[in-house]
C-alpha cells in the first residue's frame, strides 16, 4: 500500500529528538491528523523495538469497521501513562508516525543521543504540545475537553473495508502476524457464518471447531450468549483486587452466566478476544477507574472499578471487521470474571 510504514515489525529504531519531531508539527501539534502528546516527549532519543505496523487501527466509539493509518507503528510496550490527560488508566499503544522515528542497528550502548540545536523557527512548539491536549474552551463546555491520539484516530485515519484483502497481505509481509494467524482466521470466520447461518448446523460447527481446538490446544468456539435472563440485573462480586496479585480468569461457560443476552455485565461488554484468557493465570496490572471517553474527550469516572491484566491485551483475532488490529488495548475485566489464586479476603456478592 501507498501509505505503508518503511519499518516491519522487529526492526530497532530511535525515536528522534525533541527539535526533530517538533520540526514535523503543525501548530495544532499533530502530523497528518495524528497528535504528538507530552506524555510522548520522554521517549525521544531512545530506541525501541517497532512491535506491529500500524497500517490499520480500530475505532470502537464510532463504528466496528477498521480504519487505515497511514505511515505509523507501534512500539513494544511503549504506552501512554495519561500524565496529560487527567490520569487517564487506558494505557493505549501510542502511535508513531515514520517522520519521528529513525532505523538503527540495535539497542543503545553508547549513552542518549544529544539533542539537536534547532535552526529555525518551528511553526510547533513544546508549549503547544501542551495546549493540544485540551480542546479550546466553548461556551457551552462544563468541563474540559481532552484531545489525544485516542479521540482524533477518525481525523488521522480513512475508512478500511474487511474485504480489502491488502491489508491481511500486508499483516503478513510486515510482520505483524503469521501464516498459522491467517490460518485460523479463515476457519473462525467460516464457522462462525456456517454456525449463526440458521441452517441447522451450529451445533455441529461448534463441536467440530471445539474438537479441532482441543488437538491443537487452541482456544474453544469463542462466541456464545449470556445466560441472565431479561429483566434480571446480572451478577456482582467485590475481590477487591491489588496490582500485583495472581488471579485466574475463570471458564468462559461461568462467565457466560454473569452476562445478559447483550454479552454484558452492568454495562460492560465480555468480547469474543477475552476468550483465550479464559482459564489462565494472570498478574493484576491496575485497579481502574478513570480514561478519557475517545467520543467526547470528557473524562469519565467508571461507577464500578474494573481491572486490567499484565500482559492480557485484544489480539482482534475473532473482530469480523477489524481483523488483526494491532493496537492491543487492554481488556478490562469485572472481578466476578476472575478468582484470587491462593489465600484471600472473603468474595462480596451484590
Amino acid at each position: 500500500m501507498g501509505s505503508s510504514s518503511q519499518f516491519k515489525a522487529g526492526e530497532w529504531v530511535e525515536v528522534k529528538t525533541k527539535e526533530e519531531i517538533l520540526a514535523t508539527l503543525g501548530p495544532d501539534a499533530a502530523l497528518e491528523g495524528l497528535p504528538f502528546m507530552p506524555e510522548m516527549l520522554r521517549f525521544c532519543g531512545k530506541r525501541f523495538r517497532v512491535f506491529k505496523r500500524a497500517h490499520k487501527t480500530c475505532d470502537p466509539p464510532n463504528g466496528l469497521h477498521g480504519r487505515r493509518m497511514p505511515r505509523a507503528v507501534h512500539l513494544e510496550d511503549v504506552r501512554c501513562d495519561g500524565a496529560a490527560h487527567a490520569g487517564c488508566q487506558a494505557a493505549c499503544l501510542l502511535f508513531w508516525k515514520d517522520s519521528w522515528l529513525k532505523r538503527v542497528d540495535g539497542p543503545r550502548v553508547d549513552g542518549p543521543a544529544a539533542a539537536r540545536d534547532a535552526t529555525r523557527a518551528l511553526a510547533c512548539t513544546e508549549a503547544d504540545v501542551w495546549t493540544a491536549t485540551q480542546r479550546p474552551p466553548r461556551p457551552e463546555d462544563t468541563e474540559p475537553i481532552y484531545v489525544c491520539q485516542s479521540t482524533q484516530v477518525p481525523a488521522a485515519t480513512e475508512p478500511l473495508r474487511w474485504w480489502d484483502l491488502r491489508q491481511y497481505s500486508e499483516d503478513y509481509a510486515s510482520g505483524n502476524i503469521r501464516g498459522r494467524d491467517l490460518v485460523d482466521a479463515v476457519a473462525g470466520f467460516v464457522s462462525e457464518k456456517i454456525a449463526t447461518a440458521g441452517i441447522g448446523f451450529g451445533s455441529g460447527v461448534r463441536w467440530v471447531y471445539n474438537t479441532f481446538q482441543r488437538l491443537r490446544r487452541g482456544t474453544p468456539y469463542p462466541w456464545g450468549n449470556g445466560t441472565v435472563p431479561a429483566g434480571v440485573r446480572t451478577p456482582s462480586v467485590k475481590l477487591d483486587l491489588q496490582p500485583g496479585e495472581l488471579v485466574r480468569v475463570r471458564s468462559h461457560q461461568e462467565i457466560l452466566g454473569t452476562l445478559d443476552q447483550q454479552g454484558n455485565n452492568r454495562g460492560m461488554c465480555f468480547d469474543a478476544e477475552m476468550v483465550p484468557y479464559c482459564g489462565g493465570t494472570y498478574t493484576v496490572l491496575r485497579r481502574v477507574n478513570t480514561i478519557i471517553d475517545e467520543k467526547t474527550g470528557r473524562v469519565q469516572r467508571l461507577k464500578n472499578e474494573c481491572i486490567q491484566l499484565e500482559d492480557v491485551v485484544c489480539r482482534a483475532c475473532y473482530a469480523k471487521y477489524r481483523r488483526f488490529c494491532p493496537r492491543s488495548i487492554f481488556p478490562y475485566w469485572r472481578e466476578i470474571w476472575l478468582e484470587r489464586v491462593g489465600s484471600g479476603g472473603p468474595a462480596r456478592s451484590s
